[in-house]
């Protein structure tokens, strides 16, 4: 042990280490330690011991070579993932009519948050070794094949929410890669029409392509009136927590009876919902700091990528920076009712274990990124 932190003195710089991104992720973690504290007491323990295990997990994995990682791991990385969402589907445990987590006793583990990391890990590697077939179509077809084994996977389970936000993340990691922009033009004038055309479907009737749970949230987004007493009863209730928190808010872990929170009108108030319980209990200024928070480690993630040495370390940083954007977008847009009703957790904030961990992992391949460019100086 002596001797590895020895080697570690030896090989980076301590002035080189990107507190402040580490104090920023502190920073919004205690937020949310928290706030699932007042939204659902019993989870608080949970959601602080998921924040010191992604610690620990942050710190050892910025201080190993992400180079290393994937130059012997990538492929690796890559099938273990596809083992772990087949496994979901064949032993995963069924909640609430969803099959997305792997009981593993002492904890419950969903794998679909540890696919997002890998993803990102892998195609920093994948698109690095190719960077000069990336705009060739066969490359293109070659990467988009990889792709899909992960999101039919999730979208199985179903996951509709995770499906979109890595789907998103694939597009990002390929621009981060070299994608020209001839093809980004192409793509989004067929991608564009295909999405409406789409939609028009699947509010349809009968219609074969998405469950009927999930066309209900869709119609409930377009005609909430209509839907308010059913699918649409979450996010009408938490545009009203938010409302009536006003600018400061009711205080924290208030006891209210007119609480939207208090009264039950909001289920899992401690997952897809915690922005609403943010807005009722700090306030509109509660909420701009968490979305500012969001937003300062976002920017330091991509500063970080800027100065990085090697186009794969700007990619794992771009995609870690996109990862957290993309999922902090949907969460609060769903919350606030610009989205249809998707569940996917707010980054750092919402309670889970797996998703905080693996969080705080992209952010310790992040950190070792920002390590790089100094390194045997």
């Amino acid at each position: 042990m002596k001797n590895f932190i020895q080697h570690i003195l030896h090989r980076y710089h301590l002035k080189d280490y990107k507190f402040s991104l580490v104090v920023l992720v502190l920073a919004i973690s205690v937020i949310g330690v928290f706030i699932v504290g007042s939204a659902q007491a019993s989870s608080q323990g949970k959601q602080a011991m998921g924040v010191a295990m992604g610690l620990v997990a942050m710190v050892v994995i910025s201080l190993i070579d992400y180079e290393w990682v994937l130059n012997n791991f990538y492929w690796l990385m890559y099938a273990a993932n596809i083992i772990l969402l087949f496994a979901v589907l064949l032993f995963g445990e069924n909640i609430n009519g969803a099959t997305r987590w792997l009981n593993l006793g002492f904890v419950q583990f969903q794998p679909s948050d540890l696919t997002k990391i890998i993803t990102v890990l892998f195609y920093a590697k994948f698109l690095t070794k190719y960077e000069h077939s990336i705009n060739k179509i066969r490359f293109i077809c070659i990467a988009v094949v990889l792709m899909l084994p992960s999101l039919a996977l999730i979208f199985k389970q179903p996951n509709l929410s995770n499906t979109i936000c890595l789907g998103m993340l694939f597009c990002v990691l390929m621009f981060m890669g070299g994608l020209s922009y001839k093809y980004i033009r192409n793509i989004l004038v067929v991608c564009v029409p295909l999405a409406v055309v789409l939609f028009i479907i699947v509010i349809q009737p009968n219609q074969p392509l998405i469950h009927d749970y999930q066309q209900n949230r869709i119609l409930a987004w377009l005609e909430p009136e209509k839907y308010e007493s059913e699918e649409a009863y979450q996010q009408l209730n938490s545009i009203m927590a938010i409302g009536s928190g006003q600018l400061t808010g009711k205080g924290y872990n208030n006891s209210a009876t007119t609480s939207v929170k208090n009264g039950k009108f909001i289920s899992e108030p401690q997952t897809d919902f915690i922005f609403a319980i943010i807005g009722e209990e700090l306030g509109f200024v509660g909420c701009c700091v968490v979305i500012i928070l969001l937003l300062l480690i976002v920017i330091d993630c991509i500063l970080i990528g800027m100065k990085a040495k090697d186009a794969a370390g700007r990619i794992i940083c771009a995609g870690v920076a996109a990862l957290i954007g993309i999922q902090s977008f949907i969460n609060i847009s769903v919350a606030t009712m610009l989205f249809p009703n998707t569940g996917i957790s707010l980054p750092f904030i919402s309670y889970g274990m797996t998703s905080v961990i693996c969080f705080y992992m992209g952010i310790g391949f992040v950190l070792n990124v920002g390590l790089q460019p100094n390194k045997y100086q």
